[in-house]
Parts: structure tokens; C-alpha cells; sequence
């Protein structure tokens, strides 16, 4: 499985940042686990609202997810990320 973060918006404009990528056959197997935990739920957690247009200086974040052949993109913009999906993207950021 991969997993890559990409941000943009807010103060960096539509410039962000270059995409941190994880692949997880150069994890041990607790991150492994703890990766897919993450992902699963990040993954089954709804949506929140997009931010307004009173969150002008807001950030979004992409979680791109590869496995088996299979992609899905999960995005959030602050003033509306699930906590699922920050877990997921400060663990993939801190790794």
C-alpha cells in the first residue's frame, strides 16, 4: 500500500507542498498495522463541509491511498477535517 499527502491553500496559495509518500514495504510491521488501522478509518469517516468562505487562510490536504491496483483519494479542508482523517495525516507526516 502507499499513501501519499499532498497540501495546499491557505498562506502557501495553490503553490503546497511536494506530496510525502509512505510505502508500506518499507515499514515494519507495527507502522504496517498501524498504517492500515489508520486508513481504514480515516477511510470510513464521512466527510465534513468544506471550509466557508470566512476560513479564506485554510488548508486543504489530499490522502491519496494505493493498494492492489485499487486508488481512492480522501480530501478535508481545515474548518472541517474529521479526526480520522488528521490522524491519518499527522501520522503520515510525522513517518
Amino acid at each position: 500500500m502507499k499513501v501519499s499527502l499532498r497540501t495546499y491553500g491557505g498562506l502557501m496559495g495553490g503553490l503546497g507542498q511536494p506530496a510525502r509518500v509512505i510505502d508500506d514495504a518499507e515499514l515494519d510491521d507495527n507502522d504496517k498495522l498501524e498504517l492500515r488501522r489508520l486508513v481504514a478509518a480515516a477511510a470510513a469517516t464521512p466527510a465534513c463541509p468544506q471550509a466557508t468562505e470566512q476560513l479564506r487562510d485554510a488548508q486543504t490536504y489530499e490522502i491519496k491511498i494505493e493498494d492492489h491496483g485499487k486508488s481512492v483519494t480522501l480530501e478535508a479542508t481545515d474548518g472541517g477535517v474529521p479526526q480520522a482523517f488528521a490522524e491519518l495525516r499527522d501520522w503520515v507526516r510525522d513517518h
